[in-house]
């Protein structure tokens, strides 16, 4: 059986807006959840649009409170293009991505290297 959801990551550099929501939301790692396969037992698969729940960081006046936003597939790779494009080059982009990865953190300690180190492999 296939499954119906796939789970990712998305990394926002900057602040962003999606459609349907009012607030900007931060910029950092958002979990998403993506029903990429329509509901069993649908009446007309055809006519369904693939959706993304977004799961939002905490408020600050309630840090226990989970959130969560379901958007289309389209509005959340629009956001994600834009915040892509918006100036910052390639490499200093997946050199963010990489120190953002708690995995990425863990094997740079053991090994040795600081962050001080990759950005100056970055360097332009």
């Amino acid at each position: 059986m296939t499954d119906r959801i796939v789970r990712s990551t998305a990394v926002f550099l900057r602040p962003f807006r999606l459609p349907g929501f009012d607030a900007e939301l931060p910029a950092g790692r958002y979990l998403l959840d993506t029903e990429i396969l329509p509901p069993a037992g649908m009446a007309d698969p055809v006519a369904w649009r693939a959706s993304v729940v977004i799961h939002l960081h905490p408020a600050t006046d309630m840090p226990d409170l989970a959130r969560a936003l379901t958007v289309r597939l389209a509005d959340i790779d629009a956001a994600i293009a834009r915040d892509e494009a918006s100036g910052q080059s390639l490499d200093q982009f997946f050199l963010q991505a990489m120190l953002d990865d708690p995995m990425i953190r863990l094997v740079m300690e053991a090994d040795g290297v600081t962050e001080a180190d990759l950005r100056r492999l970055y360097e332009p």
